[in-house]
């Protein structure tokens, strides 16, 4: 393996989101799309998202982060991956308070230790442009869209907002009781988003607490998504279902979701080291031409 195609990673998770950390800030690098796609695809290295952290380019920040899905498409905002990068960043400079770049915008990370890592997550956006909608919806709190028969759709009247990505988030009675492996890539793809969207079913279990399934776009079902608790959440509160600080249960575990009074986004949870890395790009099955 040559030093021009290895390229050194940090397998991580956050509560089984598979995260793969690709840190080229000391590096001239150019890193691809194809190469994420390549990666994910050659299924030695298997991520949900790939968190590649570049130079910074804004004062004061630690880095500019770009995120990659499986399929190679970039995403604006992973809240269970920036909580990985987070926990590098901080072993890595000795704080434990910082910012970074990202699509979505300048992100706070606080560390405090693995077990409780805070990511602001930015603003909610829900105006139908900003997430964007390919028709005007007034009111986004529930659009109209549902699969199945009219007089008895299967998912109806789902809540949409933008979250560093565009969200879907159809209010279920039983979360278990879809099969969202065979609905989600329908939904993702539905012509009313036109950037495609991360689809979940959210159900409410108490006025502090919802429990969540997710398919993500670009990376189909994963055990949880930070993003879409955080859209979930913010939701639950715009609709009067929950109080604006609630406990979200995805099938790897529980995150804590504040939408706070200024408006921004509060997520925390823990992340989990698994293993470090090399990747030889000159062997990559699937490496692009």
């Amino acid at each position: 393996m040559n030093a021009a195609s290895s390229l050194p990673f940090v397998k991580m998770n956050g509560l089984g989101n598979e995260i793969v950390v690709v840190d080229l800030r000391e590096s001239a690098k150019v890193f691809t799309a194809d190469e994420a796609a390549a990666i994910a695809a050659d299924g030695k290295s298997h991520f949900d998202q790939m968190m590649v952290l570049h130079p910074a380019k804004t004062p004061g920040t630690e880095s500019l982060v770009r995120i990659y899905n499986t399929d190679g498409s970039e995403a604006g905002a992973c809240g269970n991956g920036m909580r990985c990068v987070g926990w590098i960043l901080a072993n890595d400079i000795g704080r434990k308070q910082f910012k970074v770049e990202t699509r979505a915008g300048v992100l706070d990370t606080v560390v405090r230790d693995q077990t409780s890592i805070t990511v602001d997550m930015g603003e909610p956006r829900f105006g139908w442009q900003d997430i964007p909608l390919a028709e005007e919806f007034r009111d986004t709190r529930a659009i109209e869209l549902q699969i199945g028969p009219i007089d008895r759709p299967v998912l109806h009247s789902p809540s949409v907002v933008n979250v560093g990505n565009p969200h879907a988030i159809f209010w279920v009675d039983d979360v278990e009781a879809y099969d969202l492996g065979r609905l989600g890539p329908m939904l993702e793809c539905h012509p009313v988003f036109p950037e495609r969207a991360n689809i979940s079913l959210a159900q409410v279990t108490s006025p502090r607490s919802l429990r969540l399934k997710t398919w993500e776009r670009g990376a189909g079902l994963t055990r949880a998504c930070g993003s879409a608790a955080c859209a979930a959440a913010v939701s639950a509160a715009r609709k009067r279902l929950t109080e604006r600080t609630v406990d979200v249960t995805l099938p790897g575990g529980v995150l804590n979701v504040a939408w706070a009074d200024n408006n921004r986004i509060l997520m925390t949870g823990p992340v989990e080291f698994e293993y470090e890395g090399v990747i030889d790009l000159s062997k990559l099955t699937h490496a692009p031409a």
